[in-house]
Parts: C-alpha cells; sequence; structure tokens
C-alpha cells in the first residue's frame, strides 16, 4: 500500500491560516508559525467583540431614551415601569430612535406611560 504523506493537507491549512493573517504586523503575515497564534487569538476577540457590541448598543439606546424621558421630567425606570403597565411593547432600539427622531411622538409615549402609572 502506498504511503500517504500530508504535504498537500498541511500547505493547504497552512495557506488559510496565511490568508486570515493578512495585514497583521511584522512576520505574522508571513510565517506560519508567528501567524497561528496571532490569527487564533483575533478570531477569539473577534467572537468576543461581536458579543460586546450588542451589550454596547444596548448601554446607548438606555441612556438615549433616559435622556429623552428625564426632558419630559420622568425616569428611564418609571418610564419602562409605566410601558409594562400600559401594556406598550415598544424595544429599546426603536424607543432610542423615536427618542432622537420623533419628540412629539415620544412624548405621547411618555405620556401614556405616566397615565399607567
Amino acid at each position: 500500500m502506498a504511503r500517504v504523506k500530508k504535504g498537500v493537507n498541511a500547505h493547504k491549512r497552512h495557506k488559510k491560516v496565511l490568508k486570515m493573517a493578512r495585514g497583521f504586523y511584522g512576520s505574522k503575515h508571513s510565517t506560519f508559525r508567528a501567524a497561528k497564534p496571532a490569527t487564533m487569538r483575533a478570531l477569539r476577540s473577534a467572537y468576543v467583540g461581536r458579543k460586546n457590541k450588542k451589550r454596547d448598543y444596548r448601554k446607548l439606546w438606555i441612556t438615549r431614551i433616559n435622556a429623552a424621558a428625564r426632558m419630559n421630567d420622568m425616569s428611564y425606570s418609571k418610564l419602562m415601569g409605566g410601558l409594562k403597565a400600559a401594556n406598550i411593547d415598544i424595544n429599546r432600539k426603536m424607543l432610542s430612535e423615536m427618542a432622537i427622531h420623533d419628540p412629539a411622538g415620544f412624548t405621547a409615549v411618555c405620556d401614556a406611560a405616566r397615565k399607567a402609572l
């Protein structure tokens, strides 16, 4: 039986890692030994970053809603409690967009929340 050599597969694997390492500093973009841990770290950081992005956007929306709610003489927590009591089901992203682009509509939402409390 013929001997199976791993040269072709190793070359494919190395090419794949080096392709992902394009733009890395120093020998990390050209040497497999340096590129492999750098790409693994980059992929891990990208995965974590995708989770953190959701967290950061939610914080931003809450900050914007709180600022707009305080302009309407209400706190964020009172607004959210009032919306829940009034059965107004609107997510934070849309509330944030309303606060920026439609202040009159946001004021109407605040009034509905205030009545429900």
